[in-house]
């Protein structure tokens, strides 16, 4: 089984961090781009070392899962550390263990300390919680591995104690842009579910007080389904067993072909593999479906159990990602879900680094009319929120250019290339909350960043990543982002090395003049040449 190239740059960064001390790191692939697989060939390859790998989960199923892709992938057996089942005195050299097994303080004590060399972390959103910190503490010197969805900064703030450093990261919009995830179109539909007075409980909504909010809806998101999910294959995630159960009793008494599963179902394989053959047309779920079960040809999803957590929202929506035969995106479904403070995951969040953009995306979904691509509508967000600030930042931006030094202050820089991820950059990890190192200061300064405003080192290294991506790419360099914005140019930062390079040469020769026929505000060089 070849690796896609994302995948071969994946596995090769963790082996890199491995080599250069970083014993805990992480890799973040959304669903559906094959982490399984990746993580399958770091183990093989650890294999070769003759390294012993422990995969831990969290569930029996993404146990088995775990092994299956091995083996496919491979040709690798895994042995198994689960119930009654152990790996000690086996011969193969990866390990699927459950946490809930190997946790156990007689079972753990078993195993010399040194037993295995590599541990690889699957949902590694998990591996907070004291059960795994307990077995990673006994198998201290192990290098290790978290796999994780998309997380947000909170998620990654938390992880950031527990791992050393980021080895890779593929998001969803790269995986969209080269083919190998569905495009996805939201569609706000405009129907009020008040959660004012749903509580919170371990720094999420309360499923019960979701569930009585919820209830007087049920109807009425049926009928709204009635308009969209007829000829679709459909999964809804709502907050407890007893709601799934009646709303699928409402959708089938509106014509849909609808079934449920749960934790308790015995009939719950029957049920998942008749909606795989397409005997029904919805699947009802209590977060059961959140992890681990896949069926590429679900083309809408609908999630009736509001979250805070980002990672669980991918999570859901992430069931409908995979690219199958005659489809050609995925319906998300959301409603106006009315709370008191903007903590609540929506379509935006699903691409959206920044807080202010994803706010603004989400008003400007609620006002279309029509299912819209979320990576056109984040650009259009983007944009607006850049309009926004330059309107707010217009004073701040224009003494700054007046300054009487020929280096750009970061946000100058930041503002003019349109970079909302160096904008809104928070660190981490341990290594980037700490001050620039005097390399990254002298770097900077070296190629045209006033350095002062830089106050951790994870902020100086992305600047010093996107200057030397900026070069490779032909683009504008501080210095004539600061030259050029000094005479009233805007937004240099989006223009070729060579246009601003002729601009200036023109401009030199006038006599450091600008040229009668040009009007700074306006211009946009039409080409390497200018106009």
């Amino acid at each position: 089984m070849e690796l896609r190239p994302y995948q071969e740059e994946a596995k090769n960064a963790v082996f890199e961090q491995w080599e250069q001390g970083n014993k805990k790191t992480l890799l973040v692939l959304p669903t559906g781009t094959g982490k399984t697989i990746v993580f399958a060939k770091i183990a093989k390859q650890c294999t070769r070392q003759w390294d012993r790998t422990l995969i831990l989960a969290h569930r029996g199923e993404l146990l088995s899962q775990a092994a299956d892709k091995i083996h496919k992938a491979t040709g690798l057996n895994c042995a198994v550390e689960k119930a009654e089942e152990s790996c000690l005195g086996s011969w193969f050299r990866i390990t699927v263990g459950s946490v809930q097994s190997l946790m156990r303080e007689k079972r753990l004590s078993q195993f010399p300390q040194d037993y295995f060399s590599k541990i690889i972390i699957d949902e590694a959103h998990h591996s907070i919680s004291d059960s795994y910190q307990k077995i990673l503490r006994h198998f201290y010197d192990a290098d290790v591995l978290g796999v994780t969805a998309t997380p947000d900064r909170g998620d990654m703030k938390n992880l950031g104690q527990v791992f050393d450093s980021l080895a890779y990261e593929y998001t969803l919009p790269q995986a969209i842009r080269e083919g190998y995830l569905s495009p996805i179109k939201a569609m706000t539909i405009p129907l009020k579910l008040d959660l004012t007075g749903v509580s919170t409980q371990a720094g999420d909504f309360k499923a019960s007080d979701i569930d009585t909010a919820l209830d007087p809806y049920l109807e009425a998101i049926a009928e709204e389904m009635t308009k969209y999910c007829s000829d679709r294959k459909t999964v809804v995630f709502l907050p407890l067993i007893k709601t799934s159960q009646k709303f699928r009793n409402i959708l089938n008494s509106k014509g849909f072909n609808a079934a449920e599963v749960n934790g308790d179902s015995e009939d719950r394989v029957q049920v998942l593999t008749d909606f795989e053959n397409g005997k029904y047309n919805v699947l009802c779920n209590s977060m059961l479906l959140t992890e681990g079960w896949d069926c590429p040809d679900v083309d809408c999803v609908i999630v009736l159990r509001p979250t805070k957590v980002r990672g669980l929202y991918c999570q859901m929506v992430g069931r409908g990602t995979r690219l199958a035969p005659n489809k050609d995106h995925l319906l998300l479904l959301d409603f106006l879900w009315h709370t008191e403070r903007h903590e609540l995951c929506r379509p935006a969040h699903l691409i959206c680094e920044n807080e202010e953009v994803a706010r603004k995306m989400t008003e400007n979904l609620e006002s279309a009319a029509c299912p819209t691509n979320i990576e056109e509508a984040e650009q259009k967000a983007s944009e607006d929120v850049v309009t926004q600030r330059e309107k707010a930042l217009a004073k701040q931006l224009s003494e700054m250019k007046k300054r009487k030094r020929k280096l750009v202050d970061p946000l100058q820089f930041e503002m003019s290339i349109q970079a909302e991820d160096l904008s809104s950059y928070v660190p981490a990890f341990g290594w980037e909350m700490s001050p620039p190192s005097q390399k990254q200061v002298q770097t900077l300064e070296k190629l045209g960043i006033f350095p002062d405003e830089i106050d951790n080192a994870g902020k100086a290294q992305k600047l010093l990543e996107r200057l030397d991506k900026r070069r490779n790419a032909g683009l504008t360099t501080p210095k004539q982002i600061r030259f050029l914005e000094s005479k009233g140019f805007r937004h240099v930062g989006t223009w070729q090395f060579e246009a601003a390079k002729n601009l200036i040469n023109r401009i030199a020769a006038n006599n450091w003049n600008i040229p009668h026929d040009i009007m700074p505000s306006e211009y946009i060089p039409l080409s390497a040449g200018g106009r």
